[in-house]
């Protein structure tokens, strides 16, 4: 059902060596939301994203989808999260040397799908998700940033996960472009009934596409609320990120 909670985060706690990413933090995500984190480098977010599909396991705390405990599960028990939840990467991470049909199809080979009409068609039912019907036989190298950044949404969705995660899916992208990406996105949630999670720092796509916004500071949850509220917040942290402004300048 839609807003009920889909994925809980409590107590996540997360260090590499002496570096300390996560101290503690609980999060929810709501089913068919579209939830924006923000913050700056190194606040956390992309180590956080990363327990929330079972690439990263906590030192503390749990990751919990659908009501059950996923922070502990190996490798083979986390086939059933990731079929649930897809992660688009910052870079798309397409295969060069495939073709588009290729590259989006590569997600159901792995899991064990070998019909070819089954591939054709899940394929190109994602590919008319994002609007590159007709473009299986192309390569990487000949399409455009946008293009590809679609290429890889599409192979994020084949597989129809409940949730999709972002990790800086504007980066790279002229305006036009972005305002493309942000359609789709906002297009899996209402059309599709998709929840996704993204990672941003493009003020004007957050507020945009956000039904809830996420600051992170310092490894923690800072600030949650809605675009009309951080909007309006006087908080010295969120103005100054806001309108994107170091906190010692004049201008």
């Amino acid at each position: 059902m839609k807003g009920e909670i889909f994925l809980e985060m409590r107590g996540i706690k997360k260090s590499f060596g002496d570096q300390v990413v996560l101290r503690g933090v609980d999060l929810d995500v709501r089913r068919g939301e579209i939830l924006v984190l923000l913050g700056g480098s190194g606040g956390g977010k992309s180590v956080l994203m990363k327990h929330m599909v079972g690439l990263l396991q906590p030192d503390e705390g749990t990751v919990t989808l659908e009501g059950k405990v996923i922070s502990d599960l190996s490798e083979r028990e986390l086939s059933w999260a990731r079929k649930k939840i897809s992660m688009m990467f910052q870079s798309g991470a397409l295969f060069d040397s495939m073709t588009v049909a290729e590259n989006v199809a590569f997600p159901m080979q792995e899991a064990g799908v070998s019909d070819r009409d089954e591939l054709s068609r899940r394929v190109s039912e994602a590919l008319k998700i994002v609007h590159l019907e007709g473009q299986e036989d192309k390569m990487p190298a000949t399409l455009s940033g946008g293009m590809r950044k679609r290429v890889a949404l599409a192979r994020a969705v084949v597989e129809e996960p409940c949730c999709v995660l972002y990790d800086e899916p504007h980066a790279g992208l002229d305006p036009v472009t972005g305002d493309s990406i942000d359609r789709l996105i906002r297009d899996l949630a209402n059309e599709h009934g998709i929840t996704n999670v993204v990672i941003t720092h493009e003020m004007r796509s957050a507020f945009r596409i956000a039904d809830r916004l996420v600051f992170m500071k310092d490894g923690l949850v800072y600030w949650e609320g809605t675009p009309d509220e951080l909007k309006a917040s006087k908080d010295p942290v969120l103005v100054n990120f806001v309108e994107g402004r170091s906190q010692d300048s004049d201008l």
